[in-house]
């Protein structure tokens, strides 16, 4: 194997599975297990389970499943190798793996090595008279931070040159292909050589909550564009998943976290007192940034720019969070474009008080609403209540659709039953959508159109079926797994039709046969969402009473009956394929004769 089964079981049994979902979840009890909200997909109503038993998870409604080492390598964006390393840290277990473990990890870790080669790089250049004095004048002169602040961000500078950081690297030992997949360097058409990706750019770093620079972003210092360039994704990096600067907030955002939309706002807003502020990469906010933004906090206060993109952006955030029932408001910036230009212009007391009359996502909808209409002409005071109608029906809880409702039928001096009568017209049609859609997508489920693990559902489902019993017998008892091995259930890989669960099986009695099998262990060959698969086939099995060894055998023989059928098809499929070919080649020579 390519890591020891002994360190996997000792980082497993020294991180007990609840306590350490727990410290993501909000997990209640429920029988034997606890339940919660799931982490990875948005839900109101819980269809996450952990089973302390097994020591594993399985979401019911977003498939998701595993054990510990899968939870950390979905929760905090990593790889196996390093998921590993998260969890043996969290236990206090020193690690050391051989050869081909250290391979697996060898690309993120040599990315890592790299962003923090350049971060370097970038600060010296920037701390350097001659080569950093224009981006060194911007920071101070024309941003005003101090030196101070800009250590304390690893703050830098690219020069204006192709080649710059290029030949740093180089010097360093590290080749053109290698600074291309970190992102550091494009590559030419023409030449094929590799040239720095950041130009004549401020540079920030972007590190993660363990302290790894992870990517970087760049920007200009004038009014040329792109504004902002940021690293894609790499073996390091999801820009999906990280937010700048979540590296010093999670410290001080327990009760609030202030959402920025740029680097400086968070920047401006942590050298003026205000250190639980983080902004997004480059993109609007993502499902998992607010999912990782619900892990340390109760409430966010969205503190976007004041034109129309950025509060039409902060309205989309709003529902984003309401979604997964984390507390929002807006924050209304008046008298300046962004946060960093209001602490300028009026101090931090003037932007905490700011940030005391943040409005609920309510409050801000109505004032775009009722901005729009003149609510005293007929014609209009319809468009608006329609409008509130639309928007209140999305609210989940009806507590909060009553007080709404009352708050816009007193403006709109109109009748609360009214009111109430249209919002619920429109949240049938929506449930009624909701539930074509539902029943359309569990259609398709079944038939495994949609199924992007194991695509071959859609062409066979008995055969699929039939395999993923076998997988779940064997991952349940370790009977049948040595049954296989010694002969008594005639079954190998070759039996299998589907690729996906060829290679589930063949990794479990691979497992067996080396070490003794562990769920664990098969997380080294499958990435999370596989695994979550797996955990249902284990989970499922799991459910049903009758798990004795005729259901094994019986599907032993269903799935080779599948697999003849299948194999008597592509042969049948051959031949007439031949048999095409023949007549072709008839009729072409009938047809030179006859001419």
């Amino acid at each position: 194997m390519t890591i020891p089964r002994e360190i996997i079981e000792d980082i497993i049994s020294r991180n007990d599975i609840v306590d350490l979902i727990s410290s993501y979840v909000n997990l209640k009890r429920a029988g034997s297990n606890f339940n919660g909200l799931c982490p990875f997909h948005s839900e109101k109503t819980p269809s996450f389970t952990v089973f302390p038993a097994s020591q594993s998870f399985y979401c019911f409604g977003c498939g998701a499943g595993g054990d510990a080492i899968t939870f950390i390598m979905k929760s905090e964006n990593l790889e196996y190798i390093p998921a590993l390393e998260f969890l043996a840290a969290r236990a206090g277990i020193r690690l050391s793996f051989d050869n081909d473990a250290g391979k697996t990890a060898s690309e993120r870790k040599k990315v890592l090595d790299m962003n923090l080669a350049a971060a370097k790089y970038f600060r010296a250049c920037l701390f350097d008279s001659n080569i950093g004095k224009s981006g060194m004048d911007y920071l101070v002169r024309e941003r005003k931070l101090s030196e101070a602040v800009i250590k304390h961000f690893g703050l830098g500078f690219a020069p204006d040159g192709f080649r710059g950081l290029t030949e740093h690297m180089k010097s360093l030992g590290y080749k053109d292909d290698e600074l291309v997949r970190a992102f550091l360097c494009g590559k030419s058409q023409k030449t094929g050589k590799a040239y720095d990706y950041f130009r004549n750019r401020i540079m920030f770093p972007i590190i993660d909550t363990s302290g790894n620079v992870i990517a970087f972003g760049g920007r200009v210092m004038d009014d040329s564009k792109p504004k902002y360039l940021n690293s894609s994704d790499t073996a390091a990096f999801k820009k999906s998943k990280n937010l700048f600067a979540l590296n010093f907030a999670r410290r001080h955002c327990s009760e609030q976290l202030i959402l920025c939309e740029g680097y400086m706002d968070v920047i401006a807003l942590h050298a003026a007192g205000f250190e639980n502020a983080v902004a997004t990469l480059g993109t609007a906010l993502t499902a998992e940034q607010s999912r990782i933004m619900a892990k340390y906090t109760k409430k966010v206060i969205i503190s976007y720019d004041s034109d129309g993109a950025g509060q039409k952006a902060a309205d989309r955030a709003t529902e984003m969070f309401s979604n997964i029932g984390l507390e929002a408001k807006i924050l209304k910036i008046e008298g300046a474009k962004d946060p960093d230009e209001f602490i300028k212009k009026f101090g931090a007391e003037e932007f905490r008080r700011l940030l005391s009359k943040s409005r609920t996502g309510f409050e801000f909808k109505s004032e775009t609403i009722l901005s729009k209409y003149d609510i005293s002409k007929p014609a209009d005071k319809v468009k608006a209540a329609e409008e509130f109608c639309e928007y209140i029906s999305d609210i989940w809880s009806e507590v909060e659709r009553d007080v709404y409702i009352s708050s816009v039928a007193q403006t709109l001096r109109i009748s609360a039953e009214g009111l109430k009568n249209d919002v619920e017209k429109a949240r049938r049609k929506k449930i009624n959508i909701f539930r074509k859609k539902e029943s359309s997508e569990a259609k398709m489920n079944a038939m495994g159109i949609k199924d992007r693990i194991n695509s071959y559902t859609a062409i066979n489902r008995r055969a699929v079926a039939a395999e993923e019993t076998i997988i779940g017998l064997l991952l349940i008892y370790e009977e049948y797994r040595v049954g296989v091995i010694k002969g008594k259930y005639e079954i190998s890989g070759e039996d299998f039709i589907s690729e996906f669960n060829r290679r589930v099986f063949e990794k479990t009695i691979e497992c067996q046969k080396n070490e003794s099998f562990s769920m664990s262990l098969l997380g080294q060959f499958f990435t999370p969402d596989e695994m979550g698969r797996i955990q249902s086939m284990e989970v499922k099995r799991k459910m049903l009473t009758e798990n004795g060894s005729n259901v094994l055998k019986e599907c032993i023989e269903a799935l080779k009956k599948e697999k003849s059928l299948a194999v008597a098809s592509e042969n049948n499929d051959s031949i007439n394929e031949i048999q095409k070919l023949i007549e072709s080649k008839r009729t072409v020579k009938d047809k030179s004769t006859n001419e």
